[in-house]
């Protein structure tokens, strides 16, 4: 009974969120020149707690725990992962990335472990 109590749940794990990427070199349509102790190679990405799961439930920022920035080099596979532990920080910069093009998503975390569903990628060239 406990499984599919966790499933039902898991239906509803996805939450509407949107991901803003801001960097500095290089560029996409979605980034801004900034400095910072990365200097060049880095993407800044920003993003605001979502209020409101994939059903439209309502949700309160105590009930989530974090996020999980996926990215990569590769649109199709992001290899790479940073894990916030702290749903108050909602901007976060990577450092030390190497030249090309480079793909980013965020998911969200419930105190239940729930994950949602990865945001709309957003890319940044270096």
């Amino acid at each position: 009974m406990k499984r599919v109590i966790k499933m039902s749940k898991a239906w509803i794990a996805a939450f509407a969120m949107g991901v803003v990427l801001t960097g500095c070199g290089g560029g996409s349509s979605d980034s801004s020149a900034q400095g910072g102790q990365y200097g060049e190679h880095s993407a800044s990405l920003s993003w605001n707690a979502p209020a409101t799961r994939a059903n439209g439930e309502g949700i309160k920022m105590g009930e989530l725990s974090g996020y999980v920035i996926s990215y990569g080099q590769n649109p199709e596979e992001l290899t790479e992962a940073v894990r916030i532990d702290d749903a108050n920080i909602m901007e976060y910069t990577i450092g030390n990335l190497d030249y090309g093009t480079w793909y980013f998503t965020i998911q969200v975390e419930d105190v239940d472990g729930l994950v949602s569903a990865p945001s709309e990628q957003v890319s940044k060239t270096i």
